[in-house]
């Protein structure tokens, strides 16, 4: 495993520091009845008021810190290991704003208790440039494409400054927002798919990402009143992105001709 990519051996000791982490948390969560550690090493928010140790309550962020470390690891593994693909300046810039979008990603779950103004405009102004990179690498007419990316995440980092300076947003803008996001998401999804530089598993990646949220959060309407409930769908949404972000970076380092034609998620 660790001669298949390029950081292997970096991303392993990563994700296992974190994996021990998790699991200090889950032990000192056990002994002393106390969610906190717990929460902030997998969800990164305060443990919610009256919140007590249950099945469920370890459960969800258990499986969060799992999906996290997952992230690491896909993330941070680099591309697979072999000649390097022959890359001009567009694709060497839009690799570098495809990392930096998901470091962005995980940074905004981070940051998201002290100050989610401040994660929002990161997050989505590094998607804004990622929208305008990825223009410039897909084949064909992208107008319509970029058009939606720059409304969706310039919107989010425009809407992030307002709450910074005080100034209400619109909810509808924001609806208004997400909508073109993920449109722009399922169109560059579309593209990928008949593109030979990616692989197939990264495109599972990108579609779940799309998904995933959407029936998490159906599913978990009948616990609403249940705060670690209602994190899943930002978690797992976010761990998907990010791990896509990273792929997609991942993918086009290799030679064009060699398509990372992997159709396991565990590529």
């Amino acid at each position: 495993m660790l001669s298949r990519h390029r950081s292997a051996l970096p991303a392993l000791i990563l994700t296992s520091l974190y994996g021990a982490a998790l699991a200090v948390a889950l032990v000192v969560t056990l002994v002393s009845g106390d969610l906190g550690p717990l929460w902030w090493v997998t969800l990164f928010v305060p443990v919610a008021e009256g919140a007590v140790v249950t099945p469920q309550s370890l459960l969800v962020p258990v499986l969060a810190g799992m999906a996290w470390a997952w992230a690491i690891w896909q993330s941070l593994r680099g591309p697979s290991a072999g000649s390097a693909a022959e890359q001009d300046q567009d694709i060497v810039r839009l690799r570098i704003t495809l990392y930096v979008a998901a470091a962005a990603t995980w940074l905004f779950h981070v940051t998201a208790s002290l100050s989610w103004e401040v994660g929002i405009v990161i997050s989505s102004a590094a998607m804004w440039v990622v929208v305008l990179r990825f223009a410039r690498v897909l084949d064909g007419d992208q107008m319509f494409t970029r058009g939606l990316g720059v409304l969706g995440y310039g919107g989010f980092t425009v809407i992030g400054l307002f709450d910074l300076v005080g100034v209400p947003a619109l909810d509808r803008a924001a609806t208004f927002c997400g909508l073109a996001s993920l449109i722009w998401l399922a169109l560059v999804l579309r593209d990928q798919w008949g593109d030979d530089r990616w692989g197939r598993a990264t495109f599972a990646y990108g579609t779940a990402s799309l998904v995933a949220p959407i029936l998490l959060t159906l599913a978990a309407m009948p616990f609403s009143g249940v705060a670690d409930v209602v994190e899943v769908p930002s978690v797992v949404g976010n761990v998907l992105l990010m791990i896509w972000l990273a792929r997609t970076a991942h993918d086009l380092a290799v030679p064009r001709h060699e398509p990372a034609a992997q159709t396991a998620l565990e590529a």
